[in-house]
């Protein structure tokens, strides 16, 4: 397995290929020091007309963001790059033919390659197998179950529907897996662990595919990419790069959830809870923890593979700021119907205030507005309604309760203390916008919390490979 002990260079490079843009990073090897960091939206959704649960992307547009990006950095310290890290959207599933996925262009002194024999990239988001379908596909000898968007179950769709459509190409991987290829100039996909169990039909005891079973579903297993170590090198760029020279190392692709992570997780005692759209509480497993035979799909609790052969358990809400993004919403819609116009800022800004003077409430809100994973039919209420409990603090003081208290639901505290967790790293837009819901959190969760410390996964990436050296 290549290593990365010998480089020589200043900076690595962490790019996060992510679902509405892309981010590169230069970080400083000796310091461990972002320096310098770009972001571009990639505007690569595709209208599909024929089916609307599709959910796909243009490959070539989100390249053309990763261009922006690598065009706006520093030039003199791309020149002193010593490793490219990758990672990117998981699940989602891109096709190409290996000799001829990509064209490298030359043009103002600047290399770069676009896409070329590449299909869409059908997203995480995609949801076309429907739960008959996917009731209907072979058991996986696996701990996590397959769902919809997983490209193990996107093959199988298309085999039954458009099986054509796979005949075109000979390699299949993640977007940020494609980027890997092209820039080491591979001619098979790698994949880490990372990225397979996100595909489904891979278990990660063992590290290989379900190769068997899908041979016996008649899967079109010469798709597999060949599976290598998180961390490792999977190959090294075939040609100059935006000023980074011939050669250099580019480490096998990694999921951008645990990128995330390791960018603030400083401590085998922390757990990170990361509030945006949505809700993650994650912490580290035990070394010798191995993850059940197979899939538990009514447990709130997945496993998913990290580094060096350890897990992360994970509490993935689909609830979180979008219930008072929501709760905003309609409180908006209610005064248009009394003709008064509010900006949105200000209603937030208001409900956070009544909140803050009102410490406590006997109101109880379920805020699972979107059901959850593990219970998709569950649905949100309100209740212990009284007289005395109907303003705006105690409204708002419940919603922020219950989105919390549902977390602690899926992941009681109980369990984080017994696995050691001894700190909550608070991240993410929702929460550090919402002191209230930070109280809430510091109310429910015995733990001290300490915000400020953002989820990049660009950064973590880069970091991951600055520390293999």
């Amino acid at each position: 397995m290549a290593t990365l002990q010998s480089c020589s260079g200043d900076f690595v490079l962490g790019m996060d290929l992510g679902t509405t843009s892309v981010k590169v990073v230069l970080l400083e090897a000796q310091s461990n020091r972002v320096t310098d960091s770009r972001s571009f939206p990639t505007n690569s959704d595709i209208s599909c007309t024929t089916d609307t649960h599709a959910k796909e992307q243009d490959p070539a547009l989100i390249i053309a963001a990763l261009d922006q990006c690598m065009d706006a950095l520093p030039k003199d310290k791309l020149k002193k790059v010593k490793c490219i890290g990758v990672c990117g959207q998981m699940h989602g599933i891109v096709l190409w033919k290996s000799k001829s996925g990509c064209e490298w262009l030359s043009k103002d002194e600047i290399i770069r390659f676009i896409p070329k024999d590449v299909s869409q990239l059908i997203t995480w988001q995609d949801g076309r197998c429907s739960a008959d379908f996917l009731s209907s596909l072979p058991k996986p000898d696996s701990h996590l179950s397959v769902a919809t968007g997983f490209g193990c179950a996107t093959i199988f769709w298309y085999m039954k529907h458009r099986p054509e459509f796979l005949s075109d190409f000979s390699d299949a991987g993640t977007i940020q897996d494609y980027v890997v290829s092209m820039l080491g100039g591979l001619d098979k996909c790698v994949m880490t662990g990372q990225n397979a169990a996100s595909w489904g039909y891979f278990n990660t005891t063992t590290n290989q595919w379900n190769t068997q079973i899908l041979k016996d579903a008649g899967f079109p297993v010469h798709l597999l990419p060949v599976v290598m170590k998180s961390g490792a090198v999977a190959g090294y760029t075939s040609s100059e790069w935006y000023g980074i020279p011939a050669h250099t190392p580019v480490g096998t692709a990694l999921g951008d959830f645990q990128c995330s992570v390791y960018s603030c997780m400083t401590d085998k005692g922390d757990a990170v809870l990361n509030m945006s759209t949505s809700a993650q509480l994650t912490f580290g497993m035990p070394a010798e923890f191995s993850p059940p035979s197979s899939p538990d799909t009514l447990c709130p609790v997945a496993y998913f593979p990290y580094l060096h052969g350890s897990y992360l358990a994970v509490a993935a809400s689909l609830n979180g700021g979008n219930v008072m993004a929501t709760f905003v919403r309609m409180l908006d819609s209610w005064m248009k119907e009394f003709a008064l116009e509010v900006n949105e800022s200000r209603i937030y800004s208001q409900l956070i205030q009544s909140a803050l003077a009102q410490p406590n409430t006997d109101l109880t809100v379920t805020p699972t507005l979107l059901g959850e994973r593990h219970d998709p039919t569950t649905s949100a209420s309100v209740s212990q309604i009284s007289p005395s409990n109907l303003s705006l603090g105690h409204m708002t003081r419940a919603v922020c309760r219950g989105i919390i208290e549902n977390l602690a639901t899926m992941m009681p505290p109980q369990s984080m203390q017994a696995a050691g967790v001894r700190c909550i790293i608070g991240s993410g837009s929702a929460l550090s916008c919402n002191p209230v819901l930070q109280q809430e959190v510091e109310r429910v969760f015995p733990f001290p919390v300490v915000y400020g410390k953002d989820v990049d996964s660009a950064v973590g990436v880069a970091m991951v490979f600055n520390d293999q050296t």
